[in-house]
């Protein structure tokens, strides 16, 4: 008797999720989505140009980029819709612990994305429950803090690249220490009430159906795709143009190891938006004209904390508290950070 009991309420949870995570609902491109892609499609073609030929390969270079780290993250993104339970999610992610931040920072050290993939994956794990600090945590951690990176920055900077990792990792952590003590005082959004117990069920993994699996995770994929394409596209397009009209003496003039300096990297990160993989090349070119730690730093570090893609999408779809207090807690920080480094390395 008893067993059978545990077989139907197994059978009841597979029914609830497959009901409630995966609904049956057709495939459409969100107007958003239609309207930006039509018209960045539109300025790549006129581009072509010989008149825009610098716009051209701005754009190119930009696409080269981060066209796998995107489809990583949307495909990312989709798995985590389709095949991992939002109670999971909730156990690790969603609790008031500062455990959740420790397994957020853990959880960006193992992802393979930059960060323009990494804001896919980071939403659908607000949408399963994550809190709002552990998803400001997992953002800050996850450009720099993961294992391509890891490798990628070694290869520049040889062991001084442990610093960078350390220092970001600290950062995001403390980051979304302060976004927890703002959340309990309401002065940010409050993180999603979920209802999920403690008991849950890899349904759709135990069930495997091939059919099903790729319907579930490109619908998952594509309901991302409307929530963060588009945002992508705009910084794309604003990076590009950025990149390819502004003078490139300005890093010998401006971004020099001074206070100033850091300030002018700061500012000169959070106008030009480049994929980690992109940054990092740039910053050792800043290491080896400034001689110091701090500004390559600052240029890594604020590209994140005042990238406009990513605060806009925090602010459509987290809420425009959280979009403001980021960059207001976390550019200190990465700031202080520099200033350590240029003083003492």
């Amino acid at each position: 008797m008893n067993s059978f009991i545990f077989v139907n309420r197994i059978m009841e949870n597979h029914k609830d999720i497959s009901c409630c995570e995966t609904p049956q609902v057709n495939f459409k491109i969100g107007k958003k989505l239609k309207l930006y892609s039509s018209l960045f499609i539109l300025v790549f073609g006129i581009s072509f140009l010989p008149q825009l030929h610098s716009l051209n390969h701005s754009l190119i270079s930009y696409i080269s980029l981060i066209w796998w780290a995107v489809l990583l993250g949307l495909l990312i993104g989709g798995l985590i819709e389709y095949f991992i339970p939002t109670g999971f999610i909730y156990k690790y992610l969603g609790q008031k612990k500062f455990s959740s931040l420790l397994y957020a920072v853990t959880l960006g050290f193992l992802m393979s994305a930059c960060s323009h993939g990494i804001l896919a994956i980071a939403m659908q794990l607000y949408k399963k429950g994550a809190r709002i600090p552990v998803v400001i945590t997992f953002l800050l951690a996850s450009p720099w803090a993961n294992l391509p990176i890891t490798i990628l920055l070694f290869g520049l900077f040889g062991w001084k690249a442990i610093l960078f990792i350390l220092a970001a990792m600290i950062i995001a952590v403390i980051t979304g220490i302060v976004f927890t003590f703002l959340e309990k005082y309401n002065l940010i959004e409050q993180s999603k009430e979920i209802t999920s117990s403690t008991y849950y069920d890899w349904a759709n993994i135990k069930f495997f159906n091939l059919k099903k699996s790729i319907n579930g995770v490109l619908r998952g994929s594509l309901n991302l795709a409307n929530m963060v394409l588009w945002w992508i596209l705009i910084g794309v397009f604003l990076s590009a143009l950025i990149g390819a009209y502004l003078p490139e003496n300005i890093f010998a003039d401006y971004l020099n190891s001074s206070f100033g300096g850091i300030m002018f990297t700061l500012l000169f990160a959070s106008i030009i938006e480049v994929c980690s993989e992109g940054s990092s090349p740039i910053a050792f070119e800043i290491y080896k004209q400034v001689g110091t730690l701090g500004n390559p730093f600052v240029f890594l570090m604020a590209g994140v904390v005042t990238d406009y893609t990513e605060i806009g999408l925090i602010w459509t779809t987290i809420g425009k508290k959280s979009a403001i207090w980021l960059p207001i807690v976390s550019v200190p920080l990465v700031v202080l950070t520099a200033i350590i480094f240029n003083l003492y390395l």
